[in-house]
């Protein structure tokens, strides 16, 4: 039996810029189903970024619902949203978002901190998953010691740590050459697929859409087509 991660109806989002008003987003409806890969491509100004923030749960959508797990998210308050993150969401950022300051072990233990996990698992888990991203030389290293691809997997394997069941990708391989980008999205693909996990990639680039089953074309604020592909990225 099929079971849905993420479920969204009539989602609208309306910005007001002084007299007048900019609708980011319009009557935008679709699912996702639990361990799939989808993508959301789109231009910028599409409404790619407005839609990922709002199935984060870091903006209220102006009309429509939003359930991730079966959970309403829009009508949760600042705290339950900070514990429903925790528990359910990993993110995986374009410009890295490490803290400079700590080392690749304590950029990725850092989601286990606020899960109240002692140091020594911590550290057991974090030196794990940097392993599996092929990172386990590069464990004390900080991010200027490292590559951007480096800085991706550091990303990566803090966004699944913790294994939490969606992992929301902002534009990942916007800053990485060709090269990288195909080996960061193989990477993230395979750690999805490996746990059952729902993961959601925001994307311009088709090349980067091609990893996923489900392509979600979004043009203007809407939904332009929704296309199913094969693991390949093959149309089917």
């Amino acid at each position: 039996m099929v079971k849905t991660a993420v479920e969204v109806k009539n989602l609208r989002k309306v910005y007001r810029l002084g007299q007048e008003k900019v609708v980011a987003l319009d009557k935008v409806s679709f699912n996702i189903n639990v361990g799939e890969i989808c993508c959301i491509l789109g231009t910028s100004g599409s409404g790619k970024s407005t839609l990922l923030n709002m199935l984060a749960g870091l903006e209220k959508p102006s009309r429509g619902t939003i359930k991730l797990f079966g959970k309403n998210i829009e009508k949760m308050d600042e705290r339950q949203l900070a514990r429903f993150r925790q528990k359910y969401l990993g993110f995986i950022f374009q410009s890295y978002n490490l803290l400079p300051a700590l080392t690749a072990l304590e950029n990725v233990s850092l989601p286990l901190v606020f899960q109240g996990i002692n140091r020594s698992l911590r550290d057991q888990k974090a030196a794990k998953i940097l392993t599996a991203v092929g990172l386990a030389t590069h464990t004390r290293h900080k991010p200027s010691q490292m590559s951007g691809g480096q800085q991706q997997r550091v990303g990566i394997a803090r966004a699944f740590v913790n294994q939490p069941p969606l992992i929301l990708a902002d534009e990942p391989t916007g800053n990485l050459d060709s090269n990288t980008t195909r080996e960061i999205m193989q990477l993230m693909v395979e750690m999805a697929q490996t746990h059952q996990q729902t993961l959601i990639i925001v994307t311009h680039d088709r090349d980067v859409a091609a990893y996923a089953e489900k392509i979600i074309h979004i043009l203007d604020g809407n939904i332009e087509n929704i296309e199913i592909l094969s693991p390949k990225g093959e149309e089917l």
